[in-house]
């Protein structure tokens, strides 16, 4: 059962990244703009995200397994619309089918965990291969994307998905149990409507007030975004069967658990999607060749997952979690205080240091989140995990990667054309119409200045995982447990 669930989850999360390697060649197929290849990167975490507090209701109340086949086959079905997509606009639309699956899929696999492993310690362990393959899929998708789009072009990132969505589903028909909880009420389609809205609005705003500025667009999609979340609380403060219980907030270990899912991925997915493009775009290797240069921090996540459980069962929750986000810190000041220009060994190194803090971190708060609710309510402890990890990698392509882009826009001078300045992408495009010492200089100077700007986000990406850190070792208690006591 934990082996089709994973499944199941490797694929969804290599989804929030296998486009990273395959972008280059999808620009050179589609001349995307530099707005919409935002959006076809990012558009799938930020829809997950914004519906899995509603899928973890539904899946409480008419079923995990069966929410859970029902996603992975829209999924399976999003794979083919994305994969055979000729114009941005397609594809983007397959993204958002993809992340609507997947909002369905991810939810299920951790409130399923919750019911099928009773014992703590067995739970604990089955939460470390869980986080293990969540953060070794988003972290091999850019080895399998680069292989695959080397091989058979963009589209091939998608079909990949087909084959293993036949047999899981087949597979999941005939071993998983199903569970719902008893007696509870109608689902809330009102507070699933703000749920959304509010979510993806303020997600929509903070990425447009980072790409843009205060422009009057996204401040007002912002607030409004932010307003509606607050109507979400206070209706589900006064629901006797709530969409999500928010008074599970009121536990510090719980909200700790949430922020540092969310701050955690913020950071590491923006980077992700970074080093990717440094590694294609400033020192020319192939997509396969990108991706494999990523593997260390693939194999630093799967230790620090499963080294996880044994630790906080030694040392504690706070403990573990705190090394987690300092480890991830360490990782983004080496990073930010490398020589210029950066050198794939300081690049090996932060990933290292980045997957097993990641790890370390991911796994100890899910099993905070997991545990703080009984198991009629696993689907809301799912939804709260998942909505943090994704909304996370989504919002962080989104914030960091438009803070990135402003500063190497800052950074290019003036005079080079203007598809120059909105990307290294576009430098590289420009650099090849010129030709000749023109076209040479051209892309040396996108190549400095995309190096530069990324060793300045990884100091903003530094204060964020510090911040977090201190609120983390504030909120949860020094003895504190995930026993699952309840």
């Amino acid at each position: 059962m934990l082996a089709v669930l994973c499944s199941s989850l490797l694929l969804v999360a290599m989804d929030a990244t296998i486009l990273n390697v395959a972008l280059p060649s999808l620009i050179d197929d589609m001349r995307p703009s530099a707005l919409q290849q935002l959006w076809i990167i990012d558009v799938y975490g930020l829809v997950l995200g914004g519906l899995l507090v509603t899928t973890g209701a539904i899946g409480d109340r008419f079923g995990r397994k069966r929410l859970f086949l029902a996603g992975f086959v829209l999924f399976g079905v999003a794979s083919v619309l994305a994969a055979t997509s000729d114009s941005p606009t397609q594809l983007i639309a397959g993204r958002v089918l993809l992340g609507v699956g997947g909002a369905m899929v991810m939810p299920s696999t951790l409130s399923l965990i919750r019911n099928i492993f009773t014992d703590p310690h067995e739970r604990a362990l089955a939460i470390g291969f869980w986080a293990a393959v969540a953060g070794a899929g988003a972290a091999i998708g850019p080895l399998v994307g680069g292989l695959l789009v080397e091989e058979y072009g963009w589209s091939a990132a998608f079909w990949v998905n087909v084959p293993v969505v036949v047999v899981t589903v087949a597979a999941g028909i005939w071993l998983l149990p199903e569970y719902k909880a008893a007696g509870t009420h109608a689902l809330d389609w009102a507070s699933a409507a703000l749920s959304v809205v509010g979510i993806v609005g303020l997600a929509w705003g903070i990425k447009h007030v980072a790409k843009n500025g205060p422009a009057a667009t996204g401040v007002v999609i912002l607030v409004l975004g932010a307003l509606v979340l607050t109507v979400f609380v206070l209706r589900q403060l006064r629901l006797p069967d709530p969409l999500l219980d928010v008074r599970l907030f009121r536990s510090h270990p719980f909200t700790a658990a949430a922020l540092a899912t969310l701050m955690a991925m913020l950071a590491a997915g923006a980077a992700l999607f970074l080093v990717s493009l440094w590694l294609q775009y400033v020192h020319g290797y192939s997509p396969f060749e990108a991706g494999l240069r990523t593997l260390p921090v693939a194999l630093a996540t799967l230790v620090g997952s499963l080294a996880a459980p044994r630790l906080m069962h030694a040392v504690g929750v706070r403990a573990v979690m705190g090394a987690g986000l300092l480890g991830m810190l360490a990782g983004f000041l080496l990073l930010a205080l490398s020589p210029e220009p950066t050198s794939y060994v300081y690049i090996a190194v932060f990933l290292v240091t980045l997957g097993l803090g990641d790890g370390l971190a991911i796994t100890t708060s899910a099993s905070v989140l997991v545990s703080a609710v009984p198991p009629e309510r696993a689907g809301q402890a799912g939804a709260v995990s998942e909505t943090s990890y994704e909304l996370g990698v989504g919002l962080g392509v989104a914030l960091l990667g438009s803070i990135h882009g402003a500063l190497y826009a800052d950074l290019m001078p003036r005079g080079v054309p203007e598809a120059a300045r909105e990307s290294i992408g576009g430098a590289a495009e420009a650099a090849a119409a010129l030709g000749g010492p023109a076209g040479s200089r051209l892309l040396e100077t996108a190549r400095s200045a995309f190096d530069q700007a990324l060793t300045t986000t990884a100091y903003v990406s530094a204060g964020i995982v510090a911040v977090v850190t201190v609120l983390v070792l504030w909120l949860v208690p020094k003895n504190f447990k995930a026993t699952g006591s309840h």
